[in-house]
């Protein structure tokens, strides 16, 4: 009676120890999993986003100087930037090349004049959605501007307080140099949520 309550009570415990260990590799495999995926997730942050802030008046009021942003650095590798983007760019290939932050308005194979305070497309004039003061400055563009292959007009919001295509400084922007699309605000606070426009 005694060696057959050893015996049972011998195989509870080697029951027991494995079913100890089975749990514990599950525990780890649980906690291996969670750690690639965070890992995972956190490349593919930085390899889609990064967080930019603006630092200069020429997108007011729409963007405000210190408002933080993610900019969506994939949207371009697939797809063309779309007249109205916000996008941010460099204007050389150094990466500690300042970015900048504009609109864009004329796309490849455009010709961009401004005339008169207004903006003309291949002769046509651009009829903005928001209501942008007239231009006092058409810098290089109070002549026809004709964009290559690749190549973006932009603006900023602030017409008449932006340095932009329209000025040897920044000029035509390549899109090789364009970083991303302004895609989500994530400060101030009440400004929280996805760019529209």
């Amino acid at each position: 009676m005694k060696i057959r309550n050893w015996k049972e009570s011998s195989r509870y415990q080697a029951a027991k120890e494995k079913l100890e260990d089975e749990k514990n590799r599950n525990i780890l495999s649980w906690i291996f999993d969670i750690a690639v995926t965070l890992a995972f997730a956190v490349a593919v942050g930085i390899m889609m986003f990064q967080s930019v802030t603006m630092q200069e008046g020429s997108m007011e009021p729409t963007l405000a100087v210190g408002d933080r942003f993610f900019i969506n650095k994939i949207q371009y590798k697939l797809f063309s930037p779309e007249r109205g983007d916000i996008i941010v760019f460099k204007t050389n290939s150094d990466d500690n090349a300042a970015l900048h932050i504009r609109r864009v308005i004329g796309l490849p194979g455009e010709n961009v004049q401004i005339t008169n305070g207004q903006i003309y497309i291949n002769g046509e004039l651009y009829s903005e959605k928001k209501g942008f003061p007239a231009i006092s400055n058409p810098g290089l563009a109070s002549s026809p501007v004709t964009l290559e292959s690749g190549e973006y007009f932009v603006l900023g919001d602030n017409r008449n307080n932006s340095e932009d295509s329209r000025y040897g400084d920044i000029g035509l922007v390549q899109k090789k140099y364009i970083v991303g699309k302004i895609w989500f605000t994530i400060s101030p606070r009440k400004k929280i949520g996805f760019m529209k426009g």
